[in-house]
Order: structure tokens, then sequence, then C-alpha cells
């Protein structure tokens, strides 16, 4: 019996559609790539504590510079800029006015002895007439008691005597106000002597000139106008703040010996000095306390107003463990590390207590640790963000993209 074309065409149709419904096996998940990590080694070390601060160097001593008396600027001995000893001549002041005021007093003393001598002249002579006056009283008194001379000419001869009783006590007078104006114009005299001293200006410390404010030929008037400013250069002080919570460390370590303080300038160059002076109180507003070191600064590297970075050196702790502070996490819980097992290349979470952070010279910025690590340990230093508790991890090398 012959099949019709059209039924065998949808038998084939019908058959072709059933082998595409059929479902075809599942493929197995593929493993997940393994996190790409690079991992550094904890390493114990001597370990300085120090205190970093931004300090402000001073000059010890500031001195301005003024004049004594009032006169002209005669000459300038020194240029600005320049370092100057303590008694080195910078300004010389007109004297002329003073020497004048000089001759006009040697002129007055003179005077006044002049008069002494002519009061001691008067007194000699008074005196004796005084003598005479009196032995010409008392021989009228006796003639006057015998009844040969008159009362009146007894009394005219007591009169003489008693008048040149008061000339002498005049003259007396005259000589000790004569003494008197020379001692006051020798005293005036020794003044004005004294201020010609001081028109030579001579340098009240060792120290650095600043700007000369009265040049030659300006007036320079008496306590009022500074000359110029001197700033004691060596030795200087480096003033800082530091919390108030260290001051109990600081006064500990500064008690068993003089802690030694570093100034950093800005081209990196340093200078050494020691902690010279701790505050009596305390900054409310900021909650520190102000420190100064002395600085020799025979080099003259430091300078009056420079700001400069400063490091105290209180001790050195030994044997401290050491890590990277960038491999630090901060978590709920606090600080923690990522460890790296090599025997089975998994990681796992490390809480770890981290006392401070400290910068040995030429390195990166290390986090001191006191507690979580050992030395030796490999501690995940890149890739931490996409690990997670007992993950296998992939090592990288330090050289690797």
């Amino acid at each position: 019996m012959q099949i019709p074309s059209s039924i065998l065409i949808l038998s084939i149709l019908s058959l072709t559609l059933a082998g595409c419904n059929r479902t075809a096996p599942e493929a197995a998940p593929a493993a997940p790539p393994l996190t790409a990590v690079r991992v550094t080694q904890a390493t114990a070390s001597d370990v300085p504590l120090e205190i970093t601060a931004i300090g402000n160097v001073e000059a010890i001593s500031t001195v301005d510079v003024k004049a004594r008396v009032t006169a002209p600027v005669l000459h300038v001995h020194f240029a600005e800029g320049q370092d100057v000893k303590q008694g080195e001549l910078l300004f010389e002041l007109d004297p002329e006015s003073l020497n004048r005021q000089i001759a006009e007093m040697d002129a007055n003393i003179a005077k006044d002895i002049a008069l002494e001598r002519q009061s001691d002249a008067n007194i000699a002579r008074d005196v004796a007439t005084l003598k005479n006056l009196d032995a010409v009283a008392l021989r009228s008194a006796n003639l006057l008691k015998e009844g040969i001379l008159s009362r009146e000419l007894a009394e005219q001869a007591s009169s003489g005597a008693e008048a040149a009783r008061a000339s002498v006590e005049s003259d007396r007078a005259a000589l000790e106000s004569a003494k008197a104006s020379e001692k006051a114009d020798r005293a005036k005299l020794q003044q004005i002597r004294l201020q010609l001293d001081y028109t030579k200006v001579y340098a009240p410390i060792s120290g650095r000139a600043g700007s000369i404010a009265i040049k030659q030929g300006s007036l320079a008037k008496e306590n009022d106008n500074t000359l110029v400013t001197l700033l004691q250069t060596a030795p200087v002080y480096v003033s800082f703040p530091v919390p108030e919570n260290l001051l109990p460390n600081i006064r500990q370590f500064n008690a068993a010996h003089p802690i030694n303080i570093t100034a950093i300038m800005a081209d990196q160059q340093t200078s050494t000095g020691t902690l010279q002076f701790i505050d009596n109180s305390v900054d409310s507003t900021t909650g520190t306390i102000r420190l100064k070191g002395t600085f020799s600064n025979g080099d003259r590297k430091l300078w009056p107003g420079q700001f400069v970075n400063v490091r105290a050196r209180l001790s050195v702790e030994n044997n401290r463990i050491l890590i990277s502070s960038q491999v630090i996490q901060s978590g709920p819980e606090g600080k923690f590390v990522w460890i790296y097992n090599p025997g089975d290349s998994t990681v796992a979470m490390r809480p770890v207590t981290v006392l401070r952070n400290y910068t040995p010279p030429g390195e990166g910025e290390k986090a001191v640790i006191g507690a979580g690590l050992v030395a030796g340990e490999n501690v995940i230093s890149e890739g931490q963000l996409r690990l997670t508790p007992q993950a296998k991890v992939r090592l990288l090398s330090q050289g690797a993209q």
C-alpha cells in the first residue's frame, strides 16, 4: 500500500521537532579564579620612641638699640645684616652740644671756686674786725662801770661788735652757698659727661643686626626711635607644642637624661639640640603644652622666625614588631591584618594592636605592633579588599603586574 507523500512529510517534521525539544545535559560550573595578592613580612627592630611636631625658631635675646641722648647720627660703624660682638661700636652721635655744655659747666665751677675764695677772705677780715670790736665793747663796759664812759658810748661799742659778728655769719653762709653751688655744678658736669659717653652706642649683646632705622645725618631721639634691632642667633630656641597626654612621659625621660631634639629644615638639613624648657601650663584651647629646645646653631642653619619639623627622641624600644602601615585594616572590632598561610595558600584575619606609626630613615611609614604579630609572619600587602577568611589566593611576585 502506498503512503501519501503529504503524510510522510508530516511524520518527518514531527520527528525533527521531537529531537529538537529533547534537553541537552548541563555543563559543570567553572571554578572562580584565585585572588591575586602580594605579601610582606613582619620584622623585629629597635624603634625609637619619638615625638614629632612643627616648631618655630626663636632668638634667645632680642634687643632694640635706642639712643640715650638726643643728637644727630654722626657715623654708622656696621652694615645691615652683619654679625656684631658685644661691646662693638655701632653708632656715633654728634657730641657738639654736649661739649658746649661741658665748657659752660667748667666756667660755672670756676666761678663757684672764686666765690668760695672771696667768702674765705671776707670771713678772715670780718673775724679780725669782730675781735677788735669785742675788745672795744669789753673796755667800754668796764669804763661804764667805773663811771668814766657814758652808757650811750658803751652801747655803741657793743652794737658794733654784734654787727661784726653778724657780718662773719653772713660771710660763712656765702661760703656754704658757694660750696653747694660748686657741688651741684660738678654733679651736673658729671651727668653731661655721662651723656657724652652715650654719644657712642655699643652693642649690648652679640648677635645679628637687622635693618638700620636711623641713617647717618638723621636725628636720634632719647629713648624714642629704635636705631637697630639685634637678634642673638647662636644659640637659639626652637619652640614646639606637644599633646598634654605626653607630658608624664616627657618629664619621666627628661629627669633620667637630657632629651635630644632634632630640627629638620625644608631642605632636609638637620640640627640637634636638647630640651631646655617645659611650660608651666597647658593651653586649654588646643590641649597642648609648649616645649623649648636649645640649639648651639654655630653653623647658622636655624633662623629666628623659621618653621621647622621637630623630632624629640625619648627612648629606644627593643625588638618591636614593624609592618607597613598600609596593610593595617580597620573593622568594627578594631585594627586587623590579613595573614597568608604558605602551607595551603589560604588567608585569615588577625586582630592587631597598633601602638603608633614610625618612619625609619629612608623607608616608608611603619606601624609599631604591640600584639597580634610575630617577626617573619606573612601579611597581605595588596589585594586585601577581595579577601574572605580561609579563601585560597594566588601569590604574585613583587615585580608582577
